[in-house]
């Protein structure tokens, strides 16, 4: 059940940092958000890490997988802050959020074990969330799809699939890490590699830019981008494919919340990914009581 409640936990969080990022990485653009993001994480991480103390449990293998974790979260959030400059959130959040499967695939190619019926759930999870993004063009109205240009809707897409794979595996690298180490140990890595190889370039070429409306939109982001991650290490230590999946719903409910906050339409496809996400969370939670 832990396993549920941390990978639901994210999902809100990161439904709340994926709305928040669709407005200010146009304010400020996705280079300028990543190294905020970064600098406030690591604001909040690296305090506890000295509370923390260095982990007696932290070898070459460990080291290893928070090297992955750190790199991969890093790479995959610039991505996906490129994608969300350019797309609607109904058309990145669901492809963004095939990060869930990539991390489960990688646990179960692994060797973790799931029962017939939670793994039957899970994929029929999966394929809600990407029927959701197979609406790639009915966030648009239709007269802004029709005096686009050809190829124009599908540009945000190749930046969200790779964004995708890259957190993905930061994610299933956090998991493994955070099996043997301290959660805040498992979160580090990416806000130091963030900071040293985007903030500090950054502020050193042409300075950290900020505009008061996109303020507090990125100290939310930076504050909910760690705690989703958080709740997302302590529950895969339970089940990192549950956990995996299931934290990949930020998706759907950001695709809702875009409609009432921002006015994107839902296609009948999206509602249908939505309804599938739904019901399989709600078996998956009675297979696991």
């Amino acid at each position: 059940m832990l396993a549920i409640v941390g990978g639901l936990g994210a999902a809100l969080v990161f439904a709340t940092v994926t709305l928040c990022n669709s407005r200010s990485s146009r304010m400020i653009g996705p280079t300028q958000l990543l190294a905020w993001v970064m600098l406030i994480g690591l604001a909040i991480v690296a305090p506890l890490v000295v509370v923390e103390g260095v982990p007696d449990e932290l070898d070459n293998e460990s080291g290893a997988w928070l090297a992955v974790a750190g790199f991969g979260n890093v790479v995959g959030l610039l991505l996906a802050y490129a994608a969300l400059r350019v797309g609607k959130v109904g058309v990145v959040a669901p492809v963004v959020a095939t990060q869930g499967a990539v991390a489960a695939l990688l646990a179960v190619l692994a060797g973790e074990s799931i029962g017939a019926g939670a793994g039957l759930t899970l994929v029929v999870i999966a394929v809600g969330v990407v029927l959701a993004g197979l609406a790639r063009g009915s966030s648009e109205p239709d007269t802004a799809r029709s005096a686009a240009e050809p190829g124009t809707a599908p540009r945000p897409l190749p930046y969200a699939l790779a964004a995708a794979f890259a957190i993905g595996c930061s994610l299933y690298a956090t998991a493994r890490a955070s099996i043997d180490l301290p959660v805040v140990w498992a979160l580090l890595p990416s806000r130091v590699i963030g900071v040293a190889a985007v903030t500090v370039p950054l502020a050193l070429r042409s300075g950290l830019r900020m505009t008061p409306e996109a303020l507090p939109l990125v100290a939310v982001a930076g504050v909910c981008e760690v705690l989703g991650f958080a709740l997302f290490a302590l529950g895969a230590r339970h089940g990192i494919a549950v956990s995996a999946v299931l934290a990949s719903q930020f998706a759907a409910v950001a695709a809702v919340a875009a409609y009432f906050l921002f006015g994107e339409r839902l296609a009948r496809v999206q509602l249908a990914g939505v309804a599938l996400i739904v019901v399989g969370v709600a078996v998956l939670s009675a297979l696991d009581a």
